[in-house]
Order: C-alpha cells, then sequence, then structure tokens
C-alpha cells in the first residue's frame, strides 16, 4: 500500500462551484516526508457543470457516474483510492491547515485505531464560524461510544462524519459508504465505531459550509418517515456489527 492519503469528493453540479476552495485547502495541508494525497473528484452523474471547475493538477484526478447520490459516489471513487488512508472532503467544505498531518499521526502512531475525526466549525454565508456543542474530549474513541450518544440524542453524533479519515482497507470491508439517499456517511461512521476504535482531535480541521444549495437543507432530508427509515436502518447496521464482533470475541 502506497504512503498516500486518498481524499474523496462527491459532488454534483450546485457545488461544483466550490471545488477550487477545496482544493485550496488541501494544497495548505503538510505531511510527514515521503506522503502525499491524491484528491479523488467524483461526480454524482455526467453533465457539463463541473469539469470546468476542477483543478488542472496532476494530483487531482476527475471521474463521473450514473446519479445515485453522495454516498454511490464516494464509494465508486474507492475503485482508483490506492491510498493506505481515506479522507473524506465534500466539495463544499474546507480543510483547516494541519489537519491531515493529524489524522495520519493518530492512527499510524496505533494500529488498533481504524478511523479520526476532528472538530468541526459550520462556516456560514456571512463568513462568520460556528462551533459544535458536546465535542467529547481528545483522544481515543471507544467502541460503542458515537452510537451510544447518537441513539440517545435524537439521532446525532457528537463527532462529524464529514471529517472522517479511515484505514482503505477497514472502509472496504464494511462495504463503504451505506446506500442511503441521505444520513450514509453517519451510517458508515456508527458501524466504524460498532467494530473499532476511533479518534477525536479537539483542534478545529474543517469549515463544514452552510448554504441554501447543500442537500442537508433540503425538505426531503427532514421528511419524518425517511428520516426514521434511514435512522432504523444505519442502528440496526450498527448493532449488528457490535455483536458479530463480541459474538467473535467470545470464540
Amino acid at each position: 500500500m502506497s504512503r498516500r492519503i486518498s481524499v474523496v469528493t462527491a459532488v454534483h453540479a450546485p457545488s461544483a462551484r466550490y471545488l477550487p476552495e477545496a482544493f485550496a485547502s488541501l494544497c495548505e495541508q503538510r505531511l510527514p516526508d515521503g506522503w502525499e494525497w491524491h484528491w479523488l473528484v467524483q461526480e454524482d452523474g455526467r453533465t457539463d457543470a463541473v469539469r470546468p471547475h476542477v483543478p488542472d493538477d496532476p494530483r487531482v484526478t476527475f471521474r463521473q457516474g450514473r446519479p445515485g447520490g453522495p454516498g454511490v459516489a464516494r464509494t465508486m471513487a474507492l475503485a482508483h483510492a490506492d491510498g493506505a488512508y481515506v479522507k473524506v472532503l465534500d466539495a463544499d467544505d474546507r480543510l483547516l491547515p494541519g489537519t491531515l498531518d493529524r489524522d495520519l499521526a493518530a492512527l499510524e502512531a496505533d494500529p488498533a485505531i481504524g478511523w479520526a475525526t476532528c472538530r468541526a466549525l459550520d462556516l456560514l454565508p456571512d463568513g462568520s464560524t460556528v462551533g459544535f456543542p458536546g465535542d467529547p474530549g481528545h483522544g481515543p474513541v471507544e467502541r460503542g461510544a458515537v452510537l451510544d450518544h447518537w441513539a440517545s440524542h435524537d439521532h446525532r453524533a457528537q463527532v462529524h462524519p464529514a471529517t472522517l479519515f479511515v484505514r482503505r482497507d477497514l472502509l472496504l470491508a464494511l462495504g463503504g459508504w451505506m446506500a442511503l439517499p441521505a444520513s450514509e456517511d453517519t451510517g458508515l461512521l456508527l458501524a466504524l465505531n460498532s467494530v473499532a476504535r476511533g479518534w477525536f482531535s479537539s483542534e478545529a480541521g474543517l469549515l463544514y459550509r452552510k448554504w441554501p444549495g447543500q442537500a442537508t437543507g433540503q425538505a426531503a432530508h427532514v421528511d419524518a418517515a425517511e428520516r426514521d427509515a434511514r435512522m432504523a436502518v444505519a442502528e440496526a447496521r450498527a448493532r449488528a456489527l457490535e455483536g458479530f464482533r463480541r459474538h467473535c470475541a467470545a470464540d
């Protein structure tokens, strides 16, 4: 496995205009000697609206595919992820300096840690930022901790799935992102937390853009019946994985 971080970005036409800012935030990252990043930009669809916003850089690979939502786009991008680690970067978000280095250091230091997240800040339209309440303490995240918090706090995780950094092999073993119309990243996070310890960095590492066109701001995202179904299957998957892990440990 190469000493490379595959940065995976799903993009659709409305969010394509933010790609140059996401790329600039990647270029600000500094990694240890011998390490590099490769940006995999996967369009959720086949239009002419995205490619003009993709930077012309040998470290960037752009592909298109049938529309199926961000989870499908990210999972399709995994076909070309040849790094030991995968980092999520949504098209409309920005990494803060030092993020990749901190993520990498946490997982390189402890083979038992399978994934990492970090503090995120909402980036509001006026340029101001707002933090999330209830961040966990800096350091390891034990198995089941994210699921327990999520289940007891109206299905809101205390770590942000948009900040995910994960071992590629573990991500593939879990099948990538869930086949859901939304919350596919939360479902993956819960599954990861069921089978592997994680890491949380209390230093802010992501600016999570809030804007009218984002998918989580649409009415369909909060439809009660669909939301209940998404949450039910995400929880069932996580608890099933937890059960299998406990059974195997007992044997």
